[in-house]
């Protein structure tokens, strides 16, 4: 009971955290006159992807040898997979939830060129990072390369996000700075951000050893641990992020902070995947890569057909998700 009490509380602390930061990234974007695509998509994206990017480089650089470096590119291909699909069910499943206070109901109304740029970029190169893990050992100098080019598209994509012109009517929308309500000072806001990301880590580590003891307790295999459950776990920040801003209107800003982050996490965290590792990849990294894509693959295409995103396709992500889930118990995926 102590264990399932500590789980609560942790995302009791999570959800906390989340709402500070979103608070936070706002104002730190207004500061600094950014677009909503770039509050979203750089900086909250970013922020809260730390705790699942701290995964595979511990187990990378301090893990033991071959099993290190297996755990760290599992972590590394798990992570576009969860925001892909569970993320963007969340996502879908908020928006069905606060549908009548939202003007546009089921639909999640975007900003068009910044989704468009995340998804599609996200595509292209996460399916590159994965080519590059079927290239033979004795061609590693390519992998390096295609890893460097990988890491100067993240810092290409970055600089056109910082450049967009920021949308002053969502001013209007955005309640007081919480750490300065009077005055919203830079330092002020710098520090709120910071404490939101420490406490977030905080809460997303007790909430994984919270689950280690209850599954321990219960009987539940160590391998649905380290492929679904801490993987949720780490990802909850985007997730509740994204809940909140939902809630608020503010769709650019909620799917943003996971597009970006699925930029984030297909560009700069394989590239040091194939700088630290021999990056060879088996069939079923190949299977939960291609699922990965799929979701962002169909979502991408309402986008550009429909000039929207509607909840049920949100949705369809935890349906491939699913599959996902299967394939792991039925042992097609290991």
């Amino acid at each position: 009971m102590k264990s399932i009490a500590i789980l609560i509380v942790s995302l009791g602390i999570i959800l906390l955290a989340a709402e500070l930061f979103v608070n936070g990234i706002e104002w730190l974007g207004k500061k600094f006159n950014l677009s909503e695509g770039a509050v979203g998509s750089v900086l909250a994206a970013v922020g809260t992807a730390l705790p699942e990017t701290i995964i595979p480089i511990i187990a990378i650089v301090f893990g033991r040898g071959t099993e290190g470096h297996d755990i760290g590119i599992g972590a590394i291909l798990g992570a576009p997979l969860m925001l892909s699909t569970l993320a963007m069910f969340v996502t879908g499943l908020a928006v069905v939830i606060f549908r009548r206070r939202r003007a546009h109901g089921l639909k999640v109304m975007a900003d068009y060129s910044t989704m468009s740029r995340d998804l599609l970029f996200f595509m292209i190169i996460f399916a590159v990072a994965i080519l590059a893990g079927m290239i033979p050992p004795a061609m590693r100098s390519l992998q390096l390369g295609i890893a460097a080019l990988m890491v100067l598209s993240y810092v290409i994509y970055v600089h056109s996000m910082l450049n967009q012109e920021r949308d002053l009517e969502s001013d209007a929308q955005m309640p007081p700075c919480y750490f300065d309500r009077r005055r919203a000072a830079l330092l002020w806001i710098i520090i709120q951000v910071i404490v939101a990301l420490g406490i977030m880590i905080l809460g997303a580590t007790l909430f994984v050893e919270s689950v280690k003891v209850v599954a321990h307790t219960y009987g539940v295999p160590a391998f649905v641990l380290a492929l679904i459950i801490t993987p949720i776990a780490t990802e909850l920040p985007e997730k509740f992020n994204s809940v909140i801003w939902v809630s608020r209107e503010k769709d650019t800003l909620a799917l943003g902070n996971i597009t970006g982050a699925m930029v984030f996490q297909s560009s700069l965290i394989p590239a040091l995947g194939i700088f630290l590792t021999d990056w060879q990849l088996t069939s079923s990294a190949l299977v939960s890569a291609t699922l990965a894509l799929l979701s962002a693959f169909i979502i991408f295409i309402q986008l550009r057909t429909r000039k929207h995103i509607s909840a049920p396709i949100l949705m369809a992500g935890g349906l491939i998700y699913a599959i996902f889930l299967v394939g792991i118990f039925k042992g097609i995926i290991t």
